[in-house]
């Protein structure tokens, strides 16, 4: 069995857990999280039971007028942050770090008057924070055929950037296509180096195993992209979220097993998935 090293909760997570955890601590009542803090069911329902409650929308956000709001790690939108700050409450920024450089991208390039391009999905709460800073035209791209799709008018500069959870290989592809339509644009690498590193990880162990193992919450951008990183070279790969999740009936044929898990996925979930697989074949 091969567990990957770089499973389980990346720096940006950990820090936005964190401080939850800090806010509890310290006594703040009521302690807010706009949108749950993580893409993890389990962690956002463990810090629920200690109080910490999810607001979910721009009109539940007015209904506040006291306590603390944390503002989750993937980042809002500008409108949203001025809104809390006008609240008269405490908010805690607990975007992470490589999330807000992308921030003072996007702000930077319409305040030249040039487009932002994202490489990322459009629902997903980065990305729309991300055009929530954007201060001039800005178009978000799932791939190469989008990009080559879009139309940007003739003596108009464009920036290139991307989730930071976005697939650095399908990344790459776009940037050779970017690279030949705008030649007087350029790119700005924003895929996180440790989902880099994670991606790179689980690419090699699902090309040495029978079945490859993915831990991590359903809604979870980083660990969807693992499943599909995993499944392109192992047909035998498994998406749960947690141990109740696995059936094991299927692995009793498996020789090897690989284990990986998304950036969110706390390592507690990590270690009794392992154990258990380790165990019982």
């Amino acid at each position: 069995m091969i567990t990957a090293k770089s499973a389980g909760f990346c720096f940006g997570v950990k820090r936005a857990v964190d401080e939850v955890k800090k806010q509890i601590q310290e006594g703040t009542k009521p302690v807010y999280t706009y949108g749950p803090i993580i893409h993890n069911e389990q962690v956002v329902d463990a810090l629920s039971r200690q109080g910490v409650q999810v607001i979910h929308s721009e009109e539940e956000l007015s209904q506040i007028h006291e306590g603390t709001i944390i503002i989750r790690s993937h980042g809002v939108p500008r409108r949203i942050q001025e809104k809390m700050e006008s609240l008269g409450v405490t908010v805690v920024d607990a975007t992470c770090p490589f999330v807000k450089k992308i921030h003072a991208i996007a702000q930077e390039t319409g305040d030249r008057g040039d487009i932002l391009i994202i490489a990322g999905n459009p629902d997903h709460p980065e990305v729309q924070g991300i055009m929530g800073w954007a201060t001039g035209e800005v178009h978000v791209i799932e791939s190469a055929e989008d990009l080559e799709k879009l139309q940007i008018p003739e003596g108009k500069k464009a920036v290139l950037v991307a989730q930071t959870t976005f697939n650095k290989v399908k990344f790459e592809y776009i940037v050779e296509i970017f690279a030949r339509k705008r030649y007087h644009s350029y790119v700005v690498n924003t895929v996180c180096n440790a989902t880099d590193e994670r991606q790179t990880e689980a690419r090699e162990i699902a090309q040495k195993v029978d079945a490859m193992v993915v831990i991590g919450g359903r809604h979870s951008s980083n660990t969807q992209k693992l499943f599909y990183i995993c499944s392109e070279k192992c047909a035998n790969t498994y998406f749960i979220e947690t141990l109740v999740d696995l059936d094991l009936k299927p692995f009793q044929s498996y020789s090897r097993v690989g284990i990986t898990a998304g950036a969110s996925t706390p390592n507690s979930i990590i270690e009794e998935v392992t154990e258990y697989v380790r165990t019982e074949l």
